[in-house]
């Protein structure tokens, strides 16, 4: 299925919207559609932002020709949509260590009667798929991954914390992430990476890019503090 529209968002953005809903296949197109047009370097277009299903395509409207660019993304998407086709990635995935004990996972233990599972089988059931990396947003390096195990897809908090520390592993029904800074939230924490997932002294600040595959293993804390002193 090639479905998919196209509609202003002010006067300086666009949007490409593909199905409405989360899966990997829709998601792919969307990545690979961010990436062609990037790629293609048009003229005042000043950023390309892949989410779970659609393409924000922000430019200058004193720069870009709007009606020409509808037309290439238009014709990207139906005359030629081998522009569109992910492109060959490696398929190692980002291993993140995750301490699932005591208070680095709070909701561990609601997640696991959700699941009517003890908490050593709520961390093997979150630890034994590969995880997509949908989209990145809310703040810096935060990315959207999915799709969680139906068993342990418990849904947000009622009531957001005020303070969620950073490196917080959670999942709000079928999606994990991890908060690279400490900020409110409302998913459920069931560990902590001492890995960061946003770091601006690093070449590339954002550990994560959407299309990644990640993997989560579970360490403990005397773990934990190893590679938070490496870090």
């Amino acid at each position: 299925m090639n479905t998919f529209r196209i509609v202003a968002a002010g006067d300086g953005a666009v949007l490409v919207e593909l199905e409405d809903r989360i899966d990997a296949v829709v998601n792919e197109r969307a990545v690979a559609l961010a990436q062609a047009i990037r790629a293609a370097t048009l003229r005042g277009v000043r950023d390309v932002l892949p989410t779970y299903r659609s393409v924000a395509i922000h430019f200058d409207p004193l720069r870009t020709d709007y009606d020409g660019l509808v037309a290439r993304v238009n014709t990207w998407m139906t005359e030629q949509p081998e522009r569109t086709r992910p492109p060959y990635r490696d398929p190692s995935p980002v291993r993140v260590p995750v301490c699932y004990a005591g208070e680095f996972g709070p909701d561990l233990a609601e997640v696991a009667a959700f699941a009517a599972v003890s908490e050593a089988e709520a961390v093997r059931l979150h630890t034994s798929r590969m995880y997509r990396v949908f989209m990145l947003g809310f703040v810096p390096g935060f990315a959207y991954m999915g799709i969680v195990d139906a068993h342990i897809a418990a849904p947000r908090l009622s009531t957001p914390r005020v303070r969620v520390p950073a490196g917080s592993v959670g999942i709000a029904g079928v999606q994990t992430g991890i908060y690279p800074v400490s900020t409110p939230g409302g998913w459920r924490i069931i560990g902590r990476t001492p890995l960061k997932p946003f770091d601006l002294s690093r070449r590339e600040p954002a550990l994560f890019k959407p299309g990644d595959a990640v993997q989560f293993y579970a360490i403990d804390p005397e773990e934990y503090a190893r590679f938070e002193g490496a870090g």
